[in-house]
């Protein structure tokens, strides 16, 4: 802490004091998107001891504000924490789920390499989902996720995952990885339509020749209206990204029924930016309102969708996160998760992500080799990013289709255009795999054989 702030609770206003509290805010946050929980908590503990002295001292009247500053972080800090991993003195370990050389998915030999990601908007508004500043759980996960590790702490890592088998360590180009800079991002919070218009706008302009763009979307479904449905564009609804209405006129209209959210997403307000390279995420309530989205320009589109529903017993915990998201930030945090797993010791966990490894190489490896895979997945396929949300994705079908609490497809996601089932989905052999991941971690029980679980 700076000397600036040394003497701030024994000012006479309390001008700066809030100041110092405003520094302590925002330095969680810088910490939490470093992903250094262990400052973060100390952090945490401090900011508590200053907002004490904060309302004993001067009796503001935004002292419950700062209240809910406390627990909206202490609340974030917590659902993050779902699933633990400990060391042997049953200490949890924080992890780092950012692509570093020895997690990225492995590809083909000769697979060209159409496309790189070049710009990424990342947009959240889940109403009862936890979140810190203008950051929610998911937002934060996803970009953990769309990070590379940085160089210089891989060295520095309390332990490494270990290459899945059949591949070298630095297999894949990694040297070129290691020199690359993070992709280009906008963290978009409850986000007005015409802020998200223009957004993502502003990435299209600055995409190169070679380059494709990632829009994922975390936030509450829009239903349609049932009556009209000859329009996908439209008609199918949407997602809702900020919930707010403009204006007395709203209340003036005199056909409601007819009047569709103002700020919410439809698949037709996104057609115009398929001119250039679209990669999709949608984890919503209605992502299967994106399921139709057509190819009007010829350039690669591929949307990838959540499930709509999840089981009872998982409903009340939405304000954790979304699963799907959950998926595609840490396979095996989620795999974890979904079979009410809350601690993992560190050696079973790292006997179990080499199973998950072991799984991506193999997803990979159909992927490469399918003959009636939509070429829209094999253009995305040579960048690192796409590749290992597609494969994370295989693995959440995968496990969700074979667990017997998810029973139907709204339970499963689904994407645009279709990954093939019998070429992938269905394969055997991943299944094997999902099933010697619940033996090792005994949960097997859990899951059952296609034809037992239909």
């Amino acid at each position: 802490m700076r000397a600036y702030y040394s003497k701030a609770n024994k000012e006479e206003r309390p001008d700066l004091m809030v100041k110092k509290l405003r520094f302590y805010a925002r330095f969680i946050v810088v910490c939490l998107l470093l992903k250094k929980m262990k400052l973060v908590r100390d952090l945490v503990r401090e900011l508590a001891k200053q907002i004490e002295d904060y309302t004993s001292i001067y009796e503001p009247e935004d002292q419950l504000e700062w209240s809910l500053v406390l627990g909206e972080v202490k609340a974030f800090i917590e659902a993050d924490s779902s699933v633990q991993v400990v060391d042997p003195d049953s200490s949890p370990i924080i992890l780092s789920h950012r692509l570093h050389p020895l997690n990225t998915p492995p590809i083909e030999k000769g697979v060209p390499v159409y496309l790189t990601l070049q710009e990424i908007l990342i947009v959240g508004n889940c109403h009862e989902q936890v979140k810190f500043s203008e950051l929610t759980l998911d937002m934060f996960r996803m970009l953990q996720t769309l990070e590379r590790e940085p160089q210089e702490e891989l060295s520095n890592q309390l332990y490494d995952l270990s290459p899945a088998q059949g591949r070298p360590p630095f297999e894949n180009g990694n040297d070129r990885i290691s020199k690359r800079e993070n992709t280009h991002k906008y963290l978009l919070y409850k986000p007005t339509y015409s802020q998200l218009n223009t957004f993502i706008a502003s990435g299209f302009k600055e995409l190169p020749p070679n380059g494709a763009m990632l829009v994922y979307m975390s936030a509450d479904g829009s239903p349609g209206n049932p009556k009209h449905t000859d329009d996908v564009a439209y008609d199918y609804g949407g997602v809702v990204t900020n919930s707010k209405r403009d204006g007395e006129w709203f209340n003036k209209i005199k056909r409601p029924g007819t009047l569709k959210d103002m700020h919410c997403i439809h698949p037709g307000d996104l057609y115009p930016y398929t001119r250039k390279p679209l990669f999709l995420i949608v984890d919503s309530d209605n992502s299967g309102s994106f399921q139709n989205f057509p190819n009007l320009f010829g350039q690669p589109l591929v949307c990838l969708m959540s499930p709509e529903q999840v089981p009872t017993t998982m409903q009340d915990q939405h304000q954790k996160g979304n699963l799907f998201t959950l998926f595609l930030h840490s396979p095996l945090m989620a795999f974890c998760y979904v079979c009410n797993i809350v601690d993992v010791p560190i050696s079973l966990w790292d006997k179990c992500q080499a199973q998950v490894e072991k799984f991506i190489t193999e997803a990979s490896r159909l992927f490469a080799r399918s003959r009636s895979l939509d070429h829209s997945f094999m253009q995305f396929y040579g960048d690192d990013f796409l590749r290992l949300l597609m494969l994370r994705y295989v693995f959440c079908w995968v496990t969700l289709r074979l667990h017997i609490g998810f029973k139907g497809p709204s339970y499963y996601p689904s994407t645009h255009p279709p990954v093939p089932v019998d070429e992938i989905l269905y394969q055997q052999m991943l299944h094997r795999m999902i099933f010697d991941l619940a033996t090792s971690l005994e949960v097997r029980g859990l899951f059952a054989e296609v034809s037992e679980s239909d």
